[in-house]
C-alpha cells in the first residue's frame, strides 16, 4: 500500500516538473567573456574572486528577470561563480527577499565528461547558486535544484565557444 502511495507521489512530482519544463522559454545566448585570477573560498568555495577579463554580460542581450541576468556561466570542470554573476545575483537575493517566489535553478554542463560526471556537474553548479542567495538571506524552500547536466545544451557544437555556453545555470 505505502509503495503504491509513493509512485503515486513520484508520478505526481515528474508530471509537475514535465509540465514547468514545457511551459519554460528559451533564453537568447550572450557573448562569452573570460575571469582570471585565483579562486577563494567564500563559503564552502562556491565564489571566485579577482580581476575580470573581457566586457562582461551587462548588455548583452541575455534574458532578464526583473532587470538582472538569469543565466550564470562557469569556466571548464568548475563550479565556482565568476564575480560577474555576484552582481545580478545580488539582485535576485533582493527581489526575492521583498517579493518571496519559488524559483528554479537549472545547472547545466558541456559534453565532455560522462553522462553521470555531467548531471553531478550541474547539480554542484545549480547548489553554488543556491547557497549564495542563501547566504544573501534568501529562503532556501523557495529554491528548487536541478541538474541537466549535458542534455539541454544552450548551443549544438563542439567548440570551446558552443561549450563556454552550456557551462551554466539558469535561474528561472
Amino acid at each position: 500500500m505505502k509503495q503504491t502511495s509513493h509512485l503515486k507521489a513520484g508520478f505526481i512530482v515528474g508530471l509537475v516538473a514535465l509540465a514547468l519544463t514545457a511551459c519554460s522559454s528559451q533564453s537568447s545566448k550572450p557573448a562569452t567573456s573570460s575571469a582570471t585570477g585565483t579562486s577563494t573560498g567564500v563559503s564552502s568555495g562556491n565564489v571566485a574572486t579577482g580581476s575580470v577579463g573581457g566586457s562582461g554580460v551587462a548588455g548583452s542581450g541575455v534574458d532578464t528577470f526583473g532587470g538582472a541576468d538569469r543565466v550564470f556561466y562557469f569556466d571548464f570542470d568548475q563550479a565556482i561563480l565568476k564575480p560577474e554573476s555576484l552582481a545580478a545575483l545580488r539582485i535576485h537575493a533582493q527581489r526575492l527577499l521583498s517579493s518571496p517566489v519559488n524559483v528554479r535553478l537549472e545547472g547545466h554542463a558541456d559534453e565532455r565528461g560522462s553522462r553521470e560526471y555531467n548531471m553531478a556537474l550541474g547539480e554542484r553548479r545549480a547548489t553554488a547558486v543556491r547557497e549564495f542567495l542563501v547566504l544573501q538571506g534568501v529562503d532556501p524552500s523557495l529554491m528548487e535544484v536541478i541538474s541537466y547536466g549535458e542534455e539541454r545544451p544552450a548551443a549544438i557544437g563542439s567548440t570551446e565557444a558552443d561549450w563556454a555556453l552550456n557551462r551554466r545555470v539558469e535561474l528561472k
